[in-house]
């Protein structure tokens, strides 16, 4: 694509469903991320969304903390029930919130409220924005403390953490958002949205780097709020050792 416009401005969303048991953790490991960037780079702005998508536990009250302490945290409900109908709907009420077109030095950055993102998470990303990438596809690991070691035995042997790594995750993408709107943002799927955004950027020919730079760890439950989600995937595998051990 053309040359890349030095990002200057941040927008990390992150949806929440029923997550009081993860969220305070994510929203810590984020405060943390938008410091190490702002102290690295101290004219880059940055705004953090929770999308709460038909909470009923302490979510709110949690984030309600986060926001009422910290100008950069913003809280929004929704009712959607979707993953990535709720990142769409926090990257364009930020979006709508910007003065004028800064989309071309605009970074948007998405991950999950069971997910905690490392203290680098944002620099490094922007560093690779700033080199020519337009989306950057990082890595992701389950919780060791949280996940059954045989099942993470196979999900690593699956999922190598490396460069150039062929997988998607919405719990650590980040996207130019000039490159987001040309695509047409996360599309309306019942799961896999963030691939089908993906392609969506191959085809209009944006630079997608895949990073283990910018590596999070999320949570290695089992119990699935997507249908087709991450919880899901690593309860399968959970069922097929005994098939492959035996």
């Amino acid at each position: 694509m053309t040359d890349p416009q030095t990002i200057t401005s941040v927008i990390v969303v992150m949806p929440a469903h029923n997550e009081d048991r993860h969220i305070g953790k994510a929203l810590a490991a984020l405060k943390t991320a938008a410091d190490a960037l702002q102290r690295e780079r101290p004219g880059t702005s940055v705004s953090i969304v929770v999308v709460l998508d038909c909470c009923t536990d302490r979510s709110a009250d949690i984030t309600a903390a986060y926001v009422s302490a910290d100008p950069r945290f913003y809280a929004m409900d929704v009712k959607l029930r979707s993953t990535g109908a709720s990142r769409d709907a926090g990257i364009r009420a930020a979006l709508d919130c910007m003065p004028g077109d800064g989309t071309g030095s605009t970074w948007l950055a998405t991950t999950d409220a069971d997910s905690a993102v490392p203290e680098h998470w944002l620099v490094r990303q922007v560093v690779l924005a700033n080199a020519g990438a337009d989306a950057i596809l990082g890595s992701v690991e389950p919780d060791p403390d949280d996940v059954d070691p045989a099942v993470l035995r196979r999900w690593l042997e699956l999922h190598p953490l490396r460069e150039d790594h062929p997988h998607i995750y919405g719990a650590n993408l980040g996207i130019r958002a000039s490159a987001y709107l040309a695509a047409g943002g996360f599309p309306k799927l019942r799961a896999h949205e963030d691939r089908g955004l993906v392609e969506q950027l191959r085809r209009h020919r944006f630079v997608v780097t895949a990073t283990d730079t910018t590596r999070v760890v999320t949570s290695g439950r089992t119990h699935a709020r997507a249908p087709e989600g991450f919880a899901a995937y690593l309860r399968t595998l959970g069922a097929e050792l005994p098939a492959a051990t035996g």
